[in-house]
């Protein structure tokens, strides 16, 4: 039967590499998927992907929101359940067969997430963020602890909320999120599901600040006036708890020899 999940991978193919193990990792799952890469058609790493593969090619449109759009714009009536996954992110064995049977169980269910496993360059491990259940209930103030590598997202509620926002460049994954929250619940599958590779290229790695400054902004989106007014309260140490924790995972990637 045709695969009913969906995963679009945005790729410069720059990083042949990382690219041929972010392929394997959704390759090797138990549950079939299809895969559709957003990139430059001429790139050697991705034409040698799509040859060896036989995966999706879409030409890059420009930034990574809209490739990311453009990749789920290619979903057929059989995908289900959709995500993307960076081209240097992993998704862990069983990682599909987790998320998908979460939403499978209740139609109610928008989005199943787990824990992510950050590793560095040469795919060590250097942290695990568990993101429990409470992440979902602090998202609309507190920081994004849901990750987005490994999680599932149904189509129809994708399509719903319109899929992620092209005007933002840092947080539009965290405002996809606050998006789905509205039309339906989350699910914890309470297990590692994907990894995210910490390395110097990492946009929200190298750009901290703006990264921070947009995401506050996001949440100002969906919050009441009166809540906005008062969000000031908890920025600053949410910023700050933030940076705490990026500091953490680099100075352990510096102790590994990153």
């Amino acid at each position: 039967m045709p695969a009913d999940v969906l995963i679009v991978i945005p790729t410069l193919g720059r990083r042949s590499d990382y690219l041929a193990q972010t392929l394997e990792s959704i390759l090797g799952q138990s549950v079939a998927a299809d895969i559709v890469l957003v990139a430059p058609i001429d790139a050697p790493a991705v034409l040698d992907a799509v040859a060896r593969h036989g995966v999706g090619l879409i030409a890059d449109p420009g930034s990574l929101p809209s490739a990311i759009n453009a990749g789920m714009a290619s979903a057929q009536p059989h995908h289900r359940y959709v995500n993307w996954l960076g081209d240097d992110d992993l998704l862990t064995s069983g990682s599909l067969s987790v998320t998908r049977a979460a939403l499978e169980s209740d139609s109610a269910r928008v989005l199943a997430y787990g824990a992510c496993s950050y590793i560095d360059e040469q795919g060590r491990d250097l942290w695990v963020s568990k993101a429990g259940r409470w992440a979902e209930r602090i998202l609309a103030w507190g920081p994004d602890l849901i990750p987005q590598p490994g999680m599932l997202v149904r189509r129809e509620a994708w399509e719903r909320v319109g899929g992620v926002d092209e005007s933002l460049r840092f947080a539009f994954d965290l405002d996809l999120l606050l998006k789905l929250k509205s039309v339906g619940t989350f699910v914890d599958v309470g297990t590692v599901v994907s990894s995210f590779r910490w390395h110097s290229e990492s946009l929200t790695v190298s750009d901290r600040t703006m990264s921070l400054d947009e995401s506050e902004a996001v949440k100002r989106r969906y919050l009441s006036r009166n809540a906005r007014r008062l969000s000031w309260i908890w920025e600053k140490p949410v910023r700050g708890a933030t940076r705490i924790a990026a500091r953490e995972v680099s100075r352990r990637a510096r102790k590994l020899g990153v």
